[in-house]
């Protein structure tokens, strides 16, 4: 599959897997799960043919590791970043001292003023390292990398969760944890 078809049916599982899974006709359990079957019959029906070949080779070279497979294979799972009502239940976590958000200059003065917020999804995302948070920031734009006390907000009493992917979860972050790595300019 070209890096072309790959971005492009990588996009479409995101959209389904985290957002609308009514758009492939299929429906998440309570935990984010949907049956790949299923899966593949309703992307059929809407037009987008994905074999099952295909969607394990999206899963598998998808460098942000998005999706997960069950153990048994037989149900598949976006591991972060929906807007839908699921529990992905990771267990409460200690964070490293520092972590990394990426963003783009235009929303700074929101963050400034009101931290990270979750906006339409369930936690904030953030990396474990700069070169991550400035690969997600640059997706909308020239990034800027912002630095997370994260061990100052776990000592205050705020609850992080390790995603499947290595992404850290929380419900916010609030402005005065923040900081600019290593400058504005990121």
């Amino acid at each position: 599959m070209s890096e072309r078809e790959l971005v492009r049916r990588s996009r479409f599982l995101a959209r389904v897997l985290r957002h609308e899974p009514e758009r492939a006709g299929t429906v998440l359990d309570p935990e984010g799960w949907a049956e790949v079957d299923a899966l593949l019959s309703g992307c059929r029906a809407a037009g987008r043919r994905i074999t099952r070949a295909q969607l394990e080779e999206v899963v598998r070279r998808d460098d942000e590791k998005r999706f997960a497979f069950s153990p048994d294979g037989r149900r598949i799972r976006a591991q972060q970043g929906h807007t839908v009502e699921v529990d992905l239940a990771p267990p409460p976590s200690v964070p490293p001292d520092v972590l990394h958000h990426g963003t783009v200059g235009r929303f700074l003065p929101a963050i400034d003023a009101r931290g990270l917020r979750p906006m339409s999804r369930h936690h904030v995302r953030l990396s474990p390292d700069a070169v991550t948070a400035r690969r997600v920031g640059a997706r909308r734009g020239a990034p800027v990398v912002l630095t997370v006390a994260a061990g100052p907000m776990h000592a205050n009493g705020y609850v992080f969760r390790l995603s499947g992917n290595g992404v850290w979860l929380v419900a916010g972050v609030p402005a005065r944890y923040l900081g600019y790595f290593p400058d504005r300019a990121g």
